[in-house]
């Protein structure tokens, strides 16, 4: 377990869920669309709610739609008054339960050529899967509009959680973490990764007793065992095929950066400083990873090309970049902006490309942390702590915009998306 902290300095423990939106700046010409809640049966009325409003809330983070709640809508469709209140879109939504299925039924109307353009029926076997309904729902009303894709709206989250002393949970959940549905219980298990594009499987670590690179089928519950290590070992990237998978390893108590190879079981050292290298990701088409190092005295990041060897300091700003992620020729990374000594300190969301000097901030106040990159690359999801409360956060960077799900008091300590 101490050699854990090694790793943690680089990291932070957070905190892991409900609905509010932030937007911080919003300067496209969206089409106007209104929501109208259908339901009249007493028996379904919470649930449809929860529904509805989940719609709404999808159709904000897309960024995509300028949305109107109505919750006393009906059956019926009057064109003139919604072209009147220059309404684009209209959606009649109405759900129910049947037999422990959940079911939800739409129509979309194009206001502006006076037609349905879309009635589709959605269910779900349980009802605590809800979330999911709503995710389906917005992908196909912004695929009405020929938007670009929120498909990443219904992948799953994975995380793992503290409950105890040496003990953690791993969940998977939607991204707004309403649902969740605890898969790995016993013992200690920390930092999955998605193993496959499909999401069929995970890796992380279980200490076994000694910490073991595991591989995981969240569907048929099959349990692969990998590597092991004396010392640290924690997987930081995956490879798009699956099959290789970037490590933070500490034999002899210094951390490095390990490939290892799934299929032939034969692991390579990239890394042999004698101080602090972990959190390693794939960049550049798989060419080169950036990992976070104190080679300069302070947490910082770094590339090697894995042709040529070569180390090259990646971001040139900041004195305590402390945790990263990438897409393909970009990196999110979380950087230190302040220096109290006896109380919390700013860290602030910064993105890079490593073909160019462009920089871009996306946070500007709390301590945001562990940021994330949708499959896609379009969204970053990181967690946020300020005075007054954690949260999740979405960052849709083409739209300049930036969503905040406020967490339960449960302690977070590693997600992928």
């Amino acid at each position: 377990m101490k050699k854990i902290l090694i790793y943690f300095i680089f990291t932070i423990n957070l905190f892991a869920i409900d609905a509010t939106v932030e937007i911080i700046k919003d300067t496209n010409k969206l089409p106007t669309i209104t929501i109208e809640n259908l339901n009249a049966n007493k028996n379904d009325v919470l649930l449809s709610s929860k529904i509805y409003k989940m719609l709404i809330a999808d159709l904000k983070v897309s960024g995509h739609f300028n949305v109107v709640e109505n919750n006393n809508g009906s059956k019926d469709i009057d064109y003139e008054y919604y072209l009147k209140n220059n309404i684009n879109l209209v959606i009649k939504l109405e759900s129910s339960v049947n037999n422990k299925e959940v079911i939800s039924n739409i129509i979309l109307y194009d206001i502006n050529i006076k037609q349905a353009v879309l009635s589709k029926k959605y269910s779900v076997s349980q009802e605590v899967r809800y979330p999911f309904l709503s995710h389906k729902m917005a992908i196909d009303i912004n695929n009405y509009i020929k938007a670009p894709s929120i498909d990443w709206m219904n992948r799953f989250v994975v995380f793992s959680k503290y409950t105890k002393a040496e003990e953690s949970h791993i969940v998977v959940a939607d991204y707004t973490l309403t649902f969740q549905n605890t898969i790995i219980r016993d013992g200690l298990n920390i930092f999955p990764k998605w193993a496959d594009v499909e999401q069929n499987s995970i890796f992380f670590t279980k200490y076994l007793p000694k910490p073991t690179l595991v591989k995981y089928n969240i569907y048929t519950g099959k349990m692969e065992k990998f590597i092991s290590s004396d010392g640290l070992l924690i997987i930081s990237d995956v490879s798009s095929s699956g099959k290789k998978v970037l490590l933070t390893m500490a034999p002899n108590a210094q951390t490095d950066i390990f490939l290892y190879d799934i299929e032939k079981k034969s692991n390579q050292k990239l890394t042999n400083y004698s101080g602090i290298d972990v959190g390693a990701n794939f960049i550049n088409n798989e060419k080169s990873i950036m990992f976070i190092s104190d080679r300069m005295g302070y947490p910082n990041i770094f590339s090697l090309d894995l042709s040529s060897k070569l180390i090259s300091q990646l971001v040139y700003h900041g004195r305590n970049n402390s945790s990263a992620s990438a897409h393909n020729e970009y990196v999110v990374y979380s950087s230190r902006e302040s220096d109290n000594e006896f109380g919390p300190n700013n860290f602030n969301l910064y993105l890079i490309s490593t073909k160019s000097d462009y920089i871009r901030r996306l946070t500007a106040n709390g301590i945001n942390q562990m940021p994330r990159f949708s499959r896609d690359g379009g969204s970053i999801m990181f967690i946020k702590n300020t005075s007054e409360e954690s949260s999740l956060g979405i960052i849709r960077l083409d739209y300049n915009k930036s969503y905040l799900f406020p967490l339960a008091n449960e302690k977070i300590q590693a997600i992928d998306w």
